[in-house]
């Protein structure tokens, strides 16, 4: 579990075919075999430390649902070591299991940067202003929601602090919707149910 605050931006120093090295010298201190890791939003487990540099292994199926395949050497990644229960949550709770990608659609500049990203639809109904959204790692407030995209605001310190310093309009991102909204949907019947009615809350005593 994260918390959609980045510690550190690491660099990719090899991506062999299902691997990655990330030179990242604190959060490469601070983790053991094992341990799990966000990056760019992707709940990834060290494999291997060599001093700066840890390693991480990704699947296919890993692959096809997030933006990993188009990392190149060189690139930087938002990390974020897990959530020790000691912490402060700073952001909101995150698993580092993406969602979907989405796709960047403007950016403006104005008072903060101002930025539009496409959702794929079935991902869209999890979206409330003001509620939380995680971009590549990072724990973003939803400003505003419309038909097929939403709307961000960025203060310049997460900017400088992450790799959305970095992104441009057309650019893809990992997406990890509420984790609290998915489990209320559940428990409410799944995507097929009409949604909390007067009757259900009848049947269940209020």
């Amino acid at each position: 579990m994260f918390t959609g605050i980045v510690e550190e931006l690491g660099t990719i120093t090899a991506h062999p075919h299902g691997q990655l090295a990330i030179r990242a010298p604190k959060v490469a201190s601070g983790v053991a075999l094992g341990d799990s890791v966000a990056t760019n939003g992707v709940c990834l487990t060290v494999t291997r430390l060599d001093g700066e540099i840890f390693w991480v292994d990704y699947s296919s199926s890993t692959r096809a649902a997030t933006t990993i395949e188009a990392w190149r050497v060189g690139d930087k990644l938002n990390l974020e070591r897990a959530l020790t229960l000691n912490a402060r949550l700073g952001g909101h709770l995150v698993a580092g299991h993406v969602d979907g990608v989405g796709r960047i659609v403007s950016i403006r500049e104005r008072e903060g940067v101002h930025v539009a990203v496409a959702l794929p639809e079935p991902l869209m109904r999890y979206l409330i202003p003001k509620g939380s959204i995680t971009i590549d790692g990072v724990s973003l407030t939803v400003v505003g929601v419309h038909a097929g995209h939403f709307d961000l605001t960025i203060i310049p310190h997460s900017l400088k602090e992450t790799t959305l310093q970095h992104r441009r309009e057309g650019d893809r991102v990992n997406v990890e919707v509420d984790l609290i909204g998915k489990y209320v949907e559940r428990l409410m019947g799944g995507t097929k149910s009409p949604g909390l009615t007067l009757e259900e809350l009848a049947r269940q005593g209020f």
